[in-house]
């Protein structure tokens, strides 16, 4: 398996920002799609932001464009999400997950993170 380890979840008022980090093994991240996705407490896993294995191409749900950013470090086996203008709605379990093509669907992504938690307060 290739293990992966998300980290920077907490608890913010609306407005904020927070930066998400998922390390993964170098063996496997460097050719890898990324993605983060989220779920909160009752709904199904959703999408939000993935980045293709050389960080060329990336992609965002509508509900956080413009607002977060996917990001990876391929030195450092590493893929961020900097959240900005967070809000409440924005509450959830945010899980990094790793595939060999990109993709929004959670179906395509065989290894994924313990999840992180972040509460947005209003």
């Amino acid at each position: 398996q290739v293990p992966l380890v998300e980290s920077g979840g907490g608890l913010v008022q609306a407005g904020g920002s927070l930066r998400l980090s998922c390390g993964a093994s170098r063996r496997t991240f460097s050719s890898a799609s990324m993605a983060w996705f989220r779920q909160a407490p009752g709904k199904e896993r959703e999408f939000v932001a993935r980045i293709t294995w050389n960080g060329g191409s990336t992609y965002y749900a509508d509900s956080v464009k413009g607002r977060f950013t996917i990001s990876r470090d391929n030195a450092k086996s590493t893929v961020y999400l900097e959240m900005n203008s967070l809000k409440p709605e924005d509450t959830a379990v945010y899980y990094c997950a790793t595939a060999p093509s990109p993709s929004t669907s959670p179906r395509m992504y065989s290894y994924w993170g313990q999840g992180t938690q972040v509460t947005v307060s209003s």
